[in-house]
């Protein structure tokens, strides 16, 4: 007798949410669909009933937990450009302050982080897939919020890496709360993260106006 769909929609959820832990933490090549589904709880052939196979999981992966929690930032702007012409602090604060509170814990941040690491330090083509559905959308829009704030010129030629940048930052600041946290003696709690995100803005914004005050001087 098959087991009733919301068994069936459980043993989907624990897969997917064992397979994003133990890729994250060993990665792909590492991780045997045995060690997955005795992690999970489930029998040895709920990955192929569930997915097809091992690389359709890790496909899986990215598609139903990574790429959603991703698009919240890009949701984020899309509801800013919808507004028309927003200010570049206020755009670079809601990226950055949406980035503090993106993950409800560490352990999710961490995750996350790992396993888009994993890839950009071996390409696979889901790094692919991810870029196209996630990453070169958000960044599109980004320069399109920015593209009224900065003189044309500096836009063609510097405009992706002012983007990138502030990309990095957030990254940076988020991954790394363990040596932040031991260098400033301050918990990642609501006051920090709002206070990180504030400065992030200020410390991008001084450098894209700075930047655009040379461009202007020497035109």
């Amino acid at each position: 007798m098959p087991a009733p769909e919301h068994q069936n929609d459980q043993t989907k959820e624990r897969l997917l949410e064992e397979a994003e832990r133990l890729f994250a933490e060993h990665g792909y090549e590492a991780v045997s669909v045995r060690v997955i589904t005795k992690s999970a709880g489930c029998n040895l052939g709920a990955v192929n009933y569930h997915f097809g196979s091992k690389q359709n999981l890790y496909k899986a992966v990215f598609m139903e937990r990574w790429i959603p929690r991703a698009r919240k930032i890009h949701n984020l702007l899309e509801d800013l450009e919808k507004k028309g012409d927003t200010p570049p602090d206020k755009v670079i604060y809601t990226i950055t302050s949406a980035y503090m509170e993106l993950f409800s814990c560490n352990e999710a941040l961490t995750l996350h982080h790992k396993l888009i690491v994993r890839e950009m330090m071996n390409p696979s083509e889901i790094f692919e897939m991810v870029a196209q559905k996630a990453m070169l959308p958000t960044l599109e829009l980004l320069l399109k919020l920015f593209k009224p704030h900065m003189p044309e010129k500096l836009f063609e030629t510097r405009g992706v890496l002012f983007a990138l940048s502030i990309f990095a930052q957030v990254l940076y600041f988020n991954f790394a709360r363990f040596p932040i946290s031991s260098a400033t003696g301050r918990e990642y709690d609501d006051e920090f993260k709002d206070l990180l995100a504030r400065h992030l803005t200020d410390f991008s914004l001084h450098g894209l106006l700075h930047a655009s005050e040379i461009k202007e001087s020497t035109n």
